[in-house]
């Protein structure tokens, strides 16, 4: 009796209602898109299947975008040019004019930097004329929103998929003066730690072991770490943190595939798709990777 929460009186019948009856629902706090290795070039109709998309990540209603790297084809290989460097980040700034109410936070891929400039003085040069282009505060930064920390890494260093010593140090900071008991999500566009690099020869970040031992250090904190690069999509979870790579926009690069693609535009076994994140206010995260037909 002492768990009645109350009664109706309906035909005589009299129902009683128990407070351990009634589920405790979650509160989503916060819907993210996040759009990976959209790799923004003009062949092959990209633009269009682009806006195609993006038309059917708004029908989610999120709150914010996440972009995950390699937002451009490519800037890194030896023979880019100046112009086709600046071909493709001008269809890309064009596209996001086209959803600029939504905020969007992004990271550096491995793509999007050119190295092939005259010198390292060019201020097309590398990583700052990156960050300009995507419109960030840094390489690496952090953000706070509805009672969430989030986290963006730079993994292209030295060691392909990998922290520098400066940003370690600064990561070990950010985590450290985070309230305890703060929810974070981490992105970065390399696999902080996967399964599906091992279908594609690599491509996870090579200091994972740091990574881990770090996140194990705050397991009261971080609750996910969201990637791309390998365009294959998998989850893992390990000491409590899951880790999502979700696959890629552009599918195989925008192209149709090769004998390994188990669909058109296929990577293997990956669609082309995005992930649509819910996070709650309780430190629930929910990935849910919806592949796109273009």
């Amino acid at each position: 009796m002492g768990l009645t929460a109350g009664s109706v009186v309906a035909g005589g019948i009299t129902a009683v209602a128990s407070e351990t009856a009634l589920p405790l629902k979650k509160k989503r706090v916060l819907r993210i898109a996040h759009i990976t290795d959209v790799h923004m070039r003009p062949e092959l109709d990209a633009p269009v299947r682009f806006r195609k998309c993006l038309e059917e990540i708004k029908g989610h209603k999120v709150d914010l975008f996440f972009n995950g790297g390699d937002t451009i084809y490519a800037a890194d290989y030896g023979n880019i040019k100046r112009e086709r460097v600046n071909e493709q980040w001008d269809i890309w700034h064009q596209l996001r004019g086209e959803f600029k109410e939504y905020e969007m936070y992004s990271c550096l891929g491995n793509h999007d930097m050119w190295w092939a400039a005259p010198d390292n003085k060019d201020p097309m040069y590398g990583k700052d004329y990156v960050v300009k282009q995507l419109g960030i505060s840094n390489r690496y930064y952090s953000i706070d929103k509805k009672g969430w920390h989030f986290i963006v890494l730079d993994s292209n260093n030295k060691n392909a998929g990998s922290l520098d010593e400066e940003q370690r140090r600064w990561l070990e900071g950010d985590l450290e003066k985070s309230p305890a008991g703060t929810p974070v999500l981490i992105m970065s566009h390399y696999p902080l730690l996967a399964a599906c690099t091992n279908l594609d020869g690599g491509g996870m970040h090579t200091d994972y072991k740091y990574l881990v031992d770090l996140f194990y250090k705050h397991k009261d904190k971080v609750k996910a770490c969201i990637s791309g690069h390998i365009h294959l999509q998998d989850s893992v979870t390990y000491n409590g943190v899951q880790y999502f790579c979700n696959g890629a926009l552009s599918g195989f690069w925008w192209e149709e595939g090769d004998k390994d693609s188990a669909g058109k535009y296929w990577v293997q076994q990956t669609p082309p798709g995005y992930a649509i994140i819910d996070l709650y206010e309780d430190g629930g995260v929910e990935n849910r990777y919806i592949p796109h037909s273009y």
